[in-house]
């Protein structure tokens, strides 16, 4: 679901429209337009948030939106078309984020590949818990019907990226094992951030998790 990255031009965003079937927004986000599109995913968000992906009904989230119906399968074609496109938003943005974050760090001048991998899962953090509800609702299994393979996909370029930061080389079974294992405690941490009682905790959370990567990141030997 998530990844520490250096563009926004990833392998899963690539696939993203062919598994959209063609049911995304129209092109533009300005004006009204783009207030229709944010009154929908908003409405969406707290309806799948509320009753799962299954049980959520299309009519509620138009109700709630004050959008019409029919505007809502013109600019995304259904409940699965919202899903993705929620999905997307949040991939986005945390990329803008860790993205950022490895910059300014190298600008600083930063080059040690496990500080920047640290950095970027901070950020990558600090994102999971200000979206933490879309964070929580895209790790359950209640999702549209090949959103499981599209995470799958979305998770093994993310392991890779990671690879290429920390400078392991994954055709060695090793390193492309501990880049596997500091991806799944990143993305376990994010999980874990969804249900935290205030920013105290999950600062205290990042901080415990952040020391668990240092360590692990270390090379053997």
């Amino acid at each position: 679901m998530s990844g520490i990255v250096e563009s926004a031009e990833t392998e899963a965003a690539r696939q993203l429209p062919e598994e959209h079937g063609g049911t995304g927004p129209s092109e533009g986000g300005d004006g009204q337009g783009g207030t229709m599109r944010r009154a929908l995913l908003d409405a969406a968000l707290e309806v799948f948030t509320e009753r799962g992906y299954t049980d959520a009904g299309l009519n509620e989230i138009a109700t709630r939106s004050h959008i019409p119906l029919g505007s809502l399968f013109q600019h995304y074609g259904g409940k699965r078309g919202l899903y993705l496109a929620l999905w997307e938003e949040f991939r986005e943005e945390q990329e803008r984020r860790t993205a950022a974050t490895l910059a300014a760090e190298r600008d600083r001048g930063v080059d040690d590949p496990i500080a920047l991998f640290v950095a970027g899962a901070r950020a990558y953090l600090g994102g999971a818990w200000d979206n933490r509800r879309l964070a929580k609702l895209l790790a359950e299994d209640d999702g549209p019907a090949g959103f499981d393979r599209l995470r799958r996909q979305w998770d093994r370029a993310w392991v890779r990226r990671n690879a290429r930061l920390l400078k392991v080389d994954e055709r060695q079974r090793a390193g492309r094992v501990r880049v596997s294992v500091l991806t799944t405690v990143i993305g376990g941490a994010a999980r874990e951030l969804g249900d935290c009682e205030d920013e105290t905790e999950a600062r205290e959370i990042v901080d415990e998790v952040c020391g668990i990567l240092i360590h692990l990141s270390a090379p053997p030997g």
